[in-house]
């Protein structure tokens, strides 16, 4: 006030806050709130959250919590990114176990608004603060964490996956098999088909049980917590994931197998526009999965047939020109028309279904491979296009952490070198430094991890 030349009448007015009430605060005989603080630091011409590392360690740690001040200040902080003050204040709280509840409420609130950082510190006090519970509240927790987690950076996600999923049979069933889907995507992306193929099954076997339950008994109990997509969804997604599990193994025969599992919706009991919809892009995905793993098998006629398919569903466009380069390089075809008829679609984009966006850690960790595969199809025709693909690929798998592919293109590369110029060399020497330091730094960090 000194420093600005106000006196307490002219503050109050720029505070907005009557002079009584203003008095009150300033001599301690009245508590300071949120929006108070908020009107006093914009009245002083100070940043927004200028005094709140103060008035964490001069009012909230020294005066028994009272929530409805205090998740007005944590909505302050999550709004300004004060995450080490909400820390703090959490830390604070946690000393009496009955704001559990509350700070759980309130991470949940972060979490849908899209504060994830803020969301992420309460989720990680409230856990830490059960962690001997086993409640679903602590496996819900560590549900958020995962989703909070997931990234572009497969090494991230592995450590995310391998830590959440002990839990995921602790959750809600309705949350469960969400959780199993987003668990499915990340081993996916991460190549380990067999884990995908466990959590597919375990998938069927929930959705299955629940499904049944639902239709016997729908009208006869009361309204329980819903699963984000039909049950019915989920049955068929199983379906859908093993038969990309078969394709990935070469079992392109069993792979079929599965797809006229989901294929077939006839046997849903609801009859509303959801269960068409959901009826109707399963069909979709089993006429093209269909025509794929015949391809993928070496049936380069249905190829054709194939492609028509695809054309008209643009978000799936750059995955398949993925898959139909793999089977070229497999089985050593020209499909140059193929590639001159989606050349528009082959820049990397989000894809979307009825159901929304295609799982992103998929979609990258096949961008990056569909680079590789590019490259390898023009190098293996002494196209010189090829090297700088290759390069495109090196630096992606590596911004990914992505390491069998770094390796593939290091190969491919090092088979080719002599058909790269100088500036291609000097480009490759930059990128393997890169991909030598994130290494470095990745060991590092697991030295730290194991300390």
């Amino acid at each position: 006030m000194e420093q600005n030349g106000l006196t307490l009448h002219r503050l109050s007015q720029k505070a907005e806050i009557n002079t009584g009430s203003l008095s009150s605060i300033l001599n301690g005989k009245r508590l300071l709130s949120a929006p108070h603080l908020d009107s006093i630091t914009a009245a002083l011409a100070l940043p927004k959250g200028y005094f709140y590392e103060q008035y964490i360690e001069e009012f909230l740690a020294q005066t028994a919590p009272d929530w409805r001040r205090v998740r007005p200040f944590l909505d302050r902080c999550a709004e300004l990114d004060k995450l080490e003050c909400i820390r703090q204040v959490t830390g604070i709280l946690l000393d009496n176990l009955m704001y559990l509840p509350l700070l759980f409420e309130t991470a949940e609130d972060f979490f849908h608004r899209g504060r994830k950082e803020a969301a992420a510190i309460l989720y990680e006090n409230v856990a830490m603060s059960e962690k001997m519970q086993h409640s679903e509240r602590l496996a819900m927790c560590h549900y958020r964490l995962f989703l909070i987690a997931l990234s572009d950076d497969q090494d991230s996600n592995l450590r995310a996956a391998a830590q959440f999923e002990d839990h995921v049979s602790r959750l809600d069933v309705a949350d469960q098999l969400d959780a199993l889907k987003q668990l499915g995507h990340i081993y996916y992306s991460l190549h380990q088909w067999k884990k995908v193929d466990e959590i597919a099954q375990e998938m069927h076997r929930i959705a299955s049980i629940q499904y049944k339950h639902h239709c016997q008994s729908a009208r006869k109990e009361p309204e329980q917590k819903r699963s984000k997509r039909p049950l019915y969804f989920y049955i068929m997604y199983s379906h859908l994931l093993r038969s990309a599990v078969c394709e990935e193994c070469n079992d392109y025969e069993q792979a079929l197998k599965f797809v006229a599992y989901y294929a077939d919706g006839s046997w849903i009991q609801e009859k509303d526009e959801t269960a068409k919809q959901t009826a109707e892009q399963f069909q979709e995905w089993a006429t093209a999965n269909s025509y794929l793993y015949r391809v993928m098998s070496g049936d380069i006629e249905v190829l054709p047939d194939y492609v028509e398919c695809i054309l008209n569903r643009r978000g799936e466009i750059t995955q398949a020109l993925y898959k139909i380069l793999q089977a070229a390089n497999r089985y050593c075809w020209n499909v140059d028309n193929v590639l001159e008829r989606l050349s528009a679609h082959i820049p990397y984009q989000s894809h979307r279904s009825r159901f929304g966006d295609y799982n992103k850690q998929i979609t990258t960790d096949q961008y990056a491979r569909f680079l590789f595969e590019l490259a390898n199809y023009y190098l293996q025709r002494q196209r010189h296009e090829g090297i700088e693909l290759l390069l495109q690929s090196l630096d992606f798998s590596a911004s990914i952490n992505c390491e069998s592919n770094v390796v593939r293109c290091v190969d491919l590369f090092e088979q080719n070198r002599h058909n790269a110029g100088e500036e291609e060399r000097q480009k490759y020497k930059f990128l393997i430094r890169k991909v030598v330091e994130k290494l470095n730094e990745k060991d590092y960090d697991n030295v730290l991890s194991s300390v």
